[in-house]
């Protein structure tokens, strides 16, 4: 539901079956007792490597003819050495005998847990059972002749036609299946320097608008719309905007700019592995807005457009295109006079599951610099919306990142923990590790997705033994961490305000010498920000039925054809292109925009709305 430009998400473990998810839940506890333990054993693994090694060196120095007072300043440090290596076995053995307890209470603890699933789960399907009821007696009164007449119709499609179902087994891949296991052990400060960085707080020209009209407090009831969609394609069902918020897929999509000086200092790196660690905080940023938008986007009209144009501020252009209706697909593309491009086609593909929404932006990000010709692409993570049927919703975001620069091969393999009961790290935790052509890692990354973002560069790195989960575990020594990335604070009021940031608020202002296809002229979305909800939903409805009869209008003249050529829809400004380093066919800019807005003929541009 709300996606920031379109988040992807990984699918949690509420959606395996039971039984498994059971088991996984039961014995979350124990197994983060054997991976913490798994830790200990590789200090351990290491203080006796290293300690063997000192005792050796001891051992020789012992030979040596010294001085009686030096040798037995030596035999000291030798017996203390030894008083250590005998004190860390102890610790590990103590570890091991806590874990022999654990296990032996673990059943209780299991029996425990299984009742408590068992309530809950009982609990849901109660609800459920109360909202199939419900639904029940509203179609009889709907149904009973008497009634026929005056009774107000339930959501459904218009002119009566039932909202397509998509295919359930659908497949969605994480970039990566795995990744790497590690620890890191902060070195002492050294004269490389470790100062923290300095960011300025997010633009706000006077100029630009700093508020919008706050939220009208209407209740609506959420399960009530949402019980006759499970398993269905989210874009195919007409949904009142009382679950929206004021902004469109497409300005969804231009957030993700909200932290472009990442990148504009990213174009001035000399080194590609440090540009590596800003494009990846570049990456996670994204993320950030979404923590508290639990309302959706509008989906965009084919043919919608929407610019920013920060060319006076910040250097830059942007340009969205809603390139395809169904699946809904958009393309966007950057340019900066900083010294970047950055191009995008995401589809979304969203599905509700009956306790949860997920959300899966499928298709490639690229960015260009054009000085180094380095070129990165990666993809999104899939977001989940929790709490669809009873409580307060919440969003997630879980899977993993794999950034790639083509020029230079160097990776960034990027994890974004979904969240869980038992564990203790902080939640909506990121890590990441960036490494060279040949897989050398030479900086740590960590923070949250809603927070800030650390780059620790590597000392040097020791293999351990194998994890609860057979992982090979790495111990890292690094630097102390450096800021990449800090979130900016809300802006006051923004609770009222659906939680928009600075640069949200900014996005829907009006603006002279757009395209005639803008979302900021999109009339429901206008109306609806402006708080007058009923006629918002009856211009939403005109605009979709106009949207439909000019689809309808096209499909007969693709019959009339018969057995000429026939294109179909095309964009204005984008194009398909087959891309080089992916392989995929996807939109690209073709030029032509900025010209147009220049001479405001905007004749070519199709009327929408």
């Amino acid at each position: 539901i709300t996606t920031h430009s379109v988040l992807a998400f990984n699918d949690s473990g509420d959606e395996e079956p039971t039984s498994q998810s059971d088991r996984s839940e039961l014995q979350g506890t124990l197994k983060l007792l054997v991976s913490k333990l798994d830790d200990l054993s590789t200090c351990n693994d290491l203080i006796a490597k290293h300690g063997a090694a000192l005792q050796r060196s001891l051992t020789e120095l012992e030979g040596l003819k010294v001085t009686i007072e030096g040798g037995e300043k030596i035999k000291a440090v030798n017996e203390r050495a030894t008083l250590f290596r005998i004190t860390s076995n102890a610790m590990i053995n103590a570890c091991r005998d806590f874990l022999d307890l654990a296990e032996t209470h673990s059943r209780r603890w299991q029996r425990a847990l299984q009742y408590e699933r068992e309530q809950r789960t009982h609990l849901e399907e109660t609800i459920e059972q109360l909202a199939k009821q419900h639904n029940s007696l509203e179609r009889a009164w709907r149904e009973a002749p008497t009634l026929a007449s005056s009774s107000p119709s339930a959501p459904t499609t218009n002119k009566g036609e039932p909202a397509s179902d998509e295919d359930e087994d659908t497949e969605y891949f994480d970039a990566m299946e795995d990744s790497p296991a590690f620890i890191t052990v902060t070195a002492s400060e050294s004269s490389q320097g470790t100062a923290a960085v300095k960011w300025r707080s997010a633009p706000a020209p006077s100029k630009r608008r700093t508020r919008v009209p706050d939220k009208p407090n209407y209740s609506l009831n959420l399960w009530s719309i949402m019980k006759n969609c499970i398993g269905k394609e989210l874009s195919k069902i007409p949904m009142p905007v009382n679950f929206n918020e004021p902004l469109s897929m497409l300005q969804r999509l231009t957030e993700d700019l909200e932290y472009h000086e990442l990148l504009d200092k990213a174009a001035r790196c000399e080194s590609s592995l440090e540009q590596m660690c800003l494009v990846a905080a570049f990456s996670v940023s994204s993320y950030s807005t979404t923590v508290h938008r639990t309302a959706k986007p509008f989906n965009p009209l084919l043919g919608e457009t929407y610019e920013l144009d920060r060319l006076e501020e910040f250097g830059y252009r942007s340009l969205c295109e809603q390139v395809s209706h169904h699946p809904p697909a958009a393309a966007h593309h950057v340019i900066s006079q900083r010294g970047w491009t950055l191009w995008q086609e995401i589809t979304i593909a969203s599905k509700f599951r009956g306790k949860y929404l997920s959300i899966m932006p499928l298709g490639a990000i690229h960015l260009q610099f054009h000085s180094s010709g380095n070129h990165y692409v990666w993809r999104k993570v899939t977001s989940t919306v929790h709490n669809i049927i009873v409580g307060k919703l919440w969003i997630d975001q879980s899977g993993d990142i794999e950034i790639v620069n083509h020029r230079t091969k160097e990776a960034c393999q990027l994890k974004f923990s979904p969240y869980s009961y038992f564990s203790r790290d902080v939640p909506r935790k990121v890590t990441g590790v960036v490494a060279d052509s040949s897989g050398q890692a030479h900086y740590i990354l960590s923070g949250t997705w809603d927070d800030k973002m650390e780059s620790a560069k590597i000392l040097q790195s020791s293999r351990g033994g194998s994890g609860s989960e057979g992982k090979q575990k790495t111990v890292y020594q690094t630097l102390s961490p450096k800021l990449l990335w800090k979130k900016y604070p809300l802006p006051e009021n923004a609770e009222n305000m659906y939680y928009f940031s600075s640069l949200a608020l900014t996005l829907n202002e009006p603006e002279e010498g757009v395209a005639v296809t803008d979302s900021r002229l999109r009339p429901d979305q206008r109306l609806m920000e402006d708080g007058r909800w009923d006629e918002a939903n009856a211009e939403k409805q005109r605009l979709e039925e106009k949207q439909r009869a000019v689809r309808r209008r096209r499909e007969a003249e693709a019959s009339e054809a018969l057995d000429e050529e026939y294109e179909g829809y095309q964009p204005l400004w984008f194009h398909q292109k087959r891309d080089l380093l992916t392989g995929e066919t996807s939109f690209v800019y073709k030029g032509g925009y900025w010209e147009t807005k220049e001479s405001q003929d905007w004749n070519i541009c199709p009327d929408i709305f």
